[in-house]
């Protein structure tokens, strides 16, 4: 095989994170569908070893085609010189001369902060990374829509804390937590700074998820399970974004032009795992309710099936639960339905009619007509746009 017919990437981004793996599958699954093409990598210590500009002859001696690089490679912009697609895999706001992922950073907060609210929280924490514009922008986007909902609003922020710096920020930290009042939704800005919240607690006898319920966001499989409990995060359409990615550099490298781009990260549903499973609510009958329905929303249930379960009536039981949660019984019931069937439907292969079943829908036209209602897509539709099982 001719090497010089081939498209030639270099990749210098560390493959450790959750995000940049899932990222580079994105990348290298349309380069399989598309090629061939060949990646190059660089170690991350080359340039100190040969300056920048051993880096650029490197690239030219290689004849690469297009850079994906990241912010811990230092100071990039010497890879302006090159003349060819550079592409910043750290989404970083303030580089306008290369390639770059944008989040929709406010969004992420704004849902957040409503996944919360449905489990009727008042006290609502952010928990950020002081060196990223992405941190500052979900807290913003976590704070407005707390505003909007009435809710109190904490905020403290640290750097990415290592071992060696345990004794100032861990503490810092430490005293932020504990005085937060309790209970309270704690939002990370990623899934790593959420680990350090859960942690933090572990020391500090604080539990989740009755004291604090803890979000990050990313979906890092890994660490939301090693941490006890796991923690819930919200998951962005990663694969997707490096797909997309390959799909632009290839257009630019085919046309012989280098037109900064720029892809927007979204987050796609929250995977909820031991973090967030109570609802701040003191009525203890509507608690136990909420705690049967979370485990058999799927089954046939009646009124009457639930008020044997607590000592209030019929009427009584729907005006305690509308107060306690601000929605119905029915539409509670209905939007856990909803929620299990989109989820299903971007992580299995099942049919809809099967999902529709599993869920508990009674009749199929109708739980799709629900479906679209709430979620504004068919189901169909709404697996062709946000799954990545068959693509």
């Amino acid at each position: 095989m001719d090497l010089n017919a081939m498209i030639k990437i270099l990749v210098l981004i560390d493959s450790a994170t959750e995000f940049s793996r899932r990222f580079l599958s994105g990348l290298i699954r349309y380069a399989h569908e598309n090629g061939p093409w060949i990646f190059y990598r660089l170690p991350l210590y080359y340039k100190m070893l040969y300056g920048e500009e051993g880096v650029v002859a490197q690239i030219k001696e290689w004849g690469i085609d297009a850079v994906i690089v990241q912010w811990e490679y230092h100071e990039i912009k010497f890879l302006k010189q090159l003349d060819i697609p550079v592409f910043l895999q750290n989404y970083e706001d303030n580089a306008d001369w290369f390639s770059k992922i944008s989040g929709d950073y406010r969004e992420v907060g704004a849902i957040a902060a409503n996944f919360f609210a449905r489990k009727r929280f008042k006290n609502f924490a952010f928990y950020g990374n002081k060196n990223f514009l992405w941190s500052k922008g979900r807290a913003e986007g976590y704070r407005i829509e707390v505003e909007k909902l009435g809710g109190n609003y904490y905020y403290f922020e640290s750097e990415y804390l290592t071992n060696s710096q345990w004794s100032r920020s861990h503490m810092q930290l430490d005293e932020w937590l504990s005085s937060l009042p309790k209970p309270v939704a704690v939002f990370a800005c990623d899934d790593y700074f959420a680990l350090q919240v859960a942690e933090m607690c572990k020391i500090n006898h604080i539990d989740i998820p009755d004291e604090i319920s803890l979000l990050g966001v990313d979906n890092d499989e890994l660490i939301c399970n090693l941490s006890y409990p796991s923690i819930s995060s919200i998951v962005t359409d990663d694969e997707n974004i490096g797909y997309v990615t390959g799909r632009k550099l290839h257009t630019l490298i085919i046309n012989k032009k280098n037109i900064p781009f720029n892809i927007i990260k979204k987050p796609i549903r929250i995977e909820q795992r031991q973090s967030t499973e109570k609802y701040d609510i003191a009525n203890k009958y509507i608690s136990k309710i909420i705690e049967h329905l979370e485990k058999n929303f799927t089954s046939d249930l009646s009124i009457d099936e639930l008020t044997q379960m607590v000592p209030l009536g019929r009427r009584s039981l729907e005006k305690k639960f509308k107060e306690a949660m601000g929605t119905t019984l029915y539409q509670f019931i209905i939007d856990k339905k909803i929620e299990f069937f989109s989820n299903k439907l971007l992580t299995t292969r099942e049919s809809s009619l099967d999902i529709a079943i599993e869920a508990g829908f009674n009749d199929v036209r109708n739980a799709y007509r629900i479906f679209k209602k709430n979620t504004g897509y068919s189901p169909s539709g709404y697996r062709k746009k946000f799954s990545k099982i068959d693509k």
